[in-house]
């Protein structure tokens, strides 16, 4: 269940920017006209899950909605319908893999079944150890280099299911000490 359905996060306090991040938010805010705000809401939201432990909580977004002047119904819409967005706490390591038609031909199903039983978990979720959250995206713009998948700001294009696990193996070495 999405954590936006839940009511643990009723009586917990909004968090804050520090200043500098606020800087920052203002900064942004300032770039559209008034009662445009809205418009500064994607960004923001970047800010906010590299702010706030990598993903948006209710207390989070209602913080976010508080700044814009806008309903949270408006930043809730918005942080579920992108997939770059996690509204759940991620594992330490994020793998997307591409599911678009281009990926899907050239085998990005298999590849998201391959990584699914070798972590023991299905899209969505994280693997036990905390350490890797599956999501699969909607076209990752590498069209010509699937199946692919995105980790953070790099992209692991014309995988096989020998270069994922070369690739686990080396994320798992880099994040199971940290």
């Amino acid at each position: 269940m999405s954590t936006i359905a839940t009511n643990e996060y009723i009586n917990q306090p909004e968090p804050e920017f520090s200043a500098e991040k606020m800087k920052e938010v203002q900064r942004i805010i300032g770039l559209f006209p008034e009662g445009k705000q809205k418009s500064a809401l994607m960004r923001i939201l970047h800010i906010a899950e590299e702010e706030f432990g990598g993903w948006l909580s209710v207390p989070t977004m209602n913080y976010v909605a508080r700044l814009l002047n806008i309903q949270p119904i408006e930043v809730y819409e918005v942080a579920t319908f992108y997939t770059m967005f996690n509204i759940e706490k991620p594992g330490k390591v994020v793998l997307e893999v591409c599911r678009t038609g281009p990926c899907m031909l050239v085998g990005s199903d298999q590849i998201i079944e391959h990584i699914e039983k070798k972590l023991n978990i299905k899209a969505g979720e994280t693997s036990a150890d905390g350490i890797f959250t599956l999501k699969t995206a909607e076209c990752l713009g590498a069209c010509g280099y699937g199946p692919m998948l995105q980790c953070g700001k790099h992209y692991h294009e014309h995988l096989t299911p020998a270069k994922v696990d070369e690739l686990l193996d080396t994320l798992r070495k880099e994040h199971s000490d940290k």
